[in-house]
């Protein structure tokens, strides 16, 4: 058995609904689909029995009724597991795990910024990565969002606009 189906074993036979949710993408590359109501036994499971002790990104998708949120956690070995979970977009709230992980609070104030996502527990601080002078409620990786200005074209390369 591969270490990428031993840890697919692992999970199911943990979490049974995984079943059909998990695969194996490539060596070394697992997904996972979790429901939001489970995805806290899922995450702490993968933190404190399997290792998966590293948050090296967070994804957020406009997926049109809801916001996906893809988890990219990993092993020190280099295995990585991407984890989703989907949240309703009428309330797009979710919980911080910046007590697990403390180096993901970037990452959740980056989805927060761009698709509107608000993440319960993480302290008030600095915009990532928009400017601090970013109208409130415009949130540009949304599918419907639409610019309230216009933006100039950039100017083909070599020339300079006046």
């Amino acid at each position: 058995m591969t270490a990428e189906e031993t840890i697919q074993s692992e999970l199911v036979a943990q979490f049974p609904f995984l079943a059909e949710k998990f695969r194996v993408q490539r060596a070394r590359r697992l997904w996972a689909e979790v429901p939001a109501d489970k995805f806290d036994a899922v995450v702490h499971h993968l933190f404190e029995k399997m290792h998966f002790i590293m948050l090296c990104a967070i994804t957020g998708l406009d997926e049109g009724a809801t916001f996906g949120l893809v988890y990219h956690l990993g092993v020190p070995s280099g295995m990585m597991l991407s984890l989703k979970v989907s949240i309703p977009r009428e309330k797009p709230e979710w919980k911080t795990l910046i007590g697990m992980f403390p180096g993901g609070e970037l990452y959740e104030r980056e989805v927060a910024d761009l698709l509107g996502v608000k993440f319960e527990g993480l302290p008030a601080g600095l915009r990532y990565p928009l400017p601090d002078d970013w109208p409130d409620n415009e949130f540009p990786l949304r599918k419907d969002w639409q610019p309230k200005h216009a933006v100039a074209p950039a100017a083909p390369a070599g020339e300079v606009k006046s």
